[in-house]
């Protein structure tokens, strides 16, 4: 079987209208719900997520209807003066918002299991893994995951079980688009309409979408070329958590 894994990131009440025009827009690609998103604690420390609260009650609604919750750093902003590599990956991989690149082992445990039991006391059950803002951790987040109890987690190349000796589930990259300038929007809608072609043998294809997307008419249209490229072939729309069984 060859299986489509679809996900929206930076879910939070910050994006609300946003989210709810990106999940519209998959489901009538994927038949259902039958996605991931990534929940955001506090983007930037402006908008949290509070139990109780009308988007928190979504939350758990579209948990219940099928939707895989993951947790998706706790601020989303990088605040970390990084060196080296690290410094490359900061600048050219993201714009400020890879949180767990520069983190120590205890400040990236303490924001995992603080986001994973914020999540889980919202959508009432087991959130179904970890995913860093822009795909990026540090050696220290790394050894976390599996501390914090993830039973999955991502980075741009892979999916893995930090709860199983780190068992890599599936390889190959995410199928992305980025709308922060024209050029990264360029670049990023040539880099869909290769991968659109180059991953058709692939076992698992993953598509991720970001609230800037639904702003922008021709990032759009991609995703849409995309997601009927790849259901053309009868590519099943799956769940995370079907990797690991």
């Amino acid at each position: 079987m060859k299986r489509l894994l679809a996900s929206i990131h930076d879910v939070g009440p910050r994006f609300e209208a946003e989210v709810d025009a990106l999940l519209a827009r998959l489901t009538g690609h994927l038949g259902a719900p039958r996605l991931a998103m990534l929940v955001v604690p506090d983007h930037w420390g402006e908008a949290p997520l509070t139990p109780g609260t009308p988007f928190a009650t979504r939350l758990r609604g579209w948990a219940d209807a099928g939707v895989e919750m993951f947790v998706h750093g706790w601020f989303h902003r990088d605040t970390t003066e990084h060196h080296g590599i690290a410094a490359l990956k900061a600048k050219h991989m993201t714009a400020s918002e890879g949180e767990f690149l520069g983190l120590d082992h205890a400040t990236a445990l303490d924001r995992m299991t603080r986001g994973k039991a914020l999540v889980e006391d919202i959508i009432g059950r087991p959130a179904a893994g970890f995913v860093a803002p822009a795909w990026l951790y540090s050696d220290g987040a790394m050894r976390a995951l599996g501390e914090a109890g993830f039973a999955l987690a991502e980075n741009h190349g892979r999916v893995w079980s930090p709860m199983a000796r780190d068992k890599v589930l599936t390889r190959g990259p995410v199928i992305t688009w980025a709308s922060r300038s024209n050029a990264r929007q360029l670049s990023s809608l040539a880099a869909a309409g290769a991968l659109r072609h180059l991953l058709q043998p692939a076992k698992v294809v993953r598509i991720a979408v970001h609230p800037g997307d639904a702003h922008v008419p021709r990032l759009l249209d991609s995703i849409d070329r995309t997601f009927r490229a790849f259901r053309r072939g009868g590519r099943v729309p799956s769940r995370y958590a079907d990797l690991a069984s």
